[in-house]
C-alpha cells in the first residue's frame, strides 16, 4: 500500500524501518538450532508480509519508528490560566509538573501557566498524540502550542523559554500570516513544521568531528494563535555572530522553512499588512525594547 504521508514522516522512519527488516532473520536464526557451520534460510517475503507499519496498518501495526530524539508537546491558553488542568485539546493526556531546573526557575513567570503535555520518542507516538488533540485553526485566540526536543532519559528536557540552557544563545525563525487568509492552511504548516523538527530535516546532525557543533540547531516548534495573525517559530540553540559557517547553517534551516515545509518559492515576498517575511532573529536581539534589532531574512 503506497503511504501517503508527508515526506519528513517518511523519511524519518526510514532507518528504523530498515532495521526493523535487518534484525529478522537475527532473531530467527537465534531461536534454530543448527548444526556448525549450517545456514538458516530465510524466505524474506515471507518476513516482510509480517511487519505490519502504522504506515500500512494504522490500528494494528506491531512496528514502532524511533525518532532520533525524544520530544514533548507543551501547551497554553487563556482557558488553562492559573488551572490546574487544561481544557479540551490535551485533556486526553496525563499531565507532569514543570521541573524546577535553574532556567526553569529563571522563567517562572512564563512557565507557571504553560502545561506539560506529553512526551514521546517515536513516529506511532507522534500520530496518537496529533491525532487526539485540536488543531490550531481551531484553538482560542492567544493559545500556543509548543514543541520541543526533550533530552536524555531521567534528564528533564528544553523547556519553551529563552532563559533554558539550550536556548539562551539562540535565536528563531518565524512567520506571522494574517488569521483570516491562512485558517484553512495554518494546521497543515504546523503539522509540515512538526514533521520537519522530528524527522531532523531542518538540520540533519552533522559529522560528529565537528564536536558540540554536531549537534542539531533546532531545539523546538511553537505556533501561536492571535486574534487577527498566526506565528509559526523554529528555534536554535545558536545564533550567529561573526561565524559565517554558522550563519550559512542559521540559513540554511531558513530557506528550508519557507520552501520545503511552508512551500514558497525562494523569491516570493510575503510581508504585508499583519504578514512578514521568514525572519530569524537572535534571543538577545527579542529583548531589545524600542531599539532596531538585526534580522536575517530568506
Amino acid at each position: 500500500m503506497a503511504s501517503t504521508l508527508p515526506a519528513p514522516a517518511l523519511q524519518a522512519s526510514r532507518a528504523a524501518l530498515n532495521a526493523a527488516f535487518a534484525e529478522q532473520p537475527q532473531k530467527l536464526h537465534e531461536t534454530n538450532d543448527l548444526e556448525p557451520g549450517e545456514i538458516q534460510e530465510v524466505d524474506m517475503e515471507e518476513q516482510a508480509e509480517g511487519i505490519r507499519t502504522v504506515f500500512s496498518d494504522p490500528k494494528n501495526f506491531n512496528v514502532k519508528h524511533p525518532l532520533y530524539s525524544p520530544w514533548t508537546l507543551w501547551f497554553d491558553s487563556p482557558a488553562t490560566k492559573g488551572r490546574n488542568l487544561p481544557q479540551t485539546p490535551i485533556s486526553a493526556f496525563p499531565q507532569t509538573p514543570v521541573p524546577q531546573t535553574p532556567g526553569v526557575a529563571a522563567a517562572q513567570g512564563w512557565m507557571e501557566d504553560i502545561k506539560r503535555v506529553i512526551s514521546f520518542d517515536s513516529v506511532e507516538e507522534f500520530w496518537g498524540l496529533y491525532n487526539n488533540i485540536v488543531p490550531p485553526s481551531q484553538l482560542p485566540q492567544k493559545a500556543n502550542y509548543y514543541l520541543f526536543k526533550a533530552r536524555p532519559i531521567n534528564d528533564e528536557g528544553i523547556i519553551p523559554a529563552w532563559e533554558d540552557e539550550a536556548n539562551k544563545y539562540g535565536g528563531k525563525w518565524s512567520i506571522q500570516l494574517p488569521r483570516d487568509k491562512n485558517r484553512g492552511n495554518v494546521d497543515k504548516m504546523w503539522l509540515y513544521t512538526m514533521l520537519a523538527a522530528i524527522g531532523e530535516t531542518f538540520d540533519p546532525t552533522p559529522d560528529e568531528s565537528q564536536g558540540a557543533q554536531s549537534h542539531s540547531l533546532i531545539t523546538g516548534v511553537i505556533v501561536s494563535i492571535r486574534p487577527q495573525f498566526y506565528r509559526i517559530s523554529i528555534w536554535t540553540r545558536l545564533a550567529p555572530a561573526e561565524d559565517d559557517k554558522l550563519r550559512e547553517r542559521i540559513e540554511t534551516v531558513g530557506r528550508y522553512f519557507k520552501m520545503q515545509v511552508l512551500g514558497y518559492p525562494e523569491s516570493a515576498r510575503l510581508a504585508g499588512p499583519l504578514a512578514t517575511e521568514v525572519e530569524f532573529m537572535s534571543h538577545k536581539d527579542s529583548e531589545k525594547k524600542g531599539k532596531h534589532p538585526k534580522k536575517i531574512t530568506v
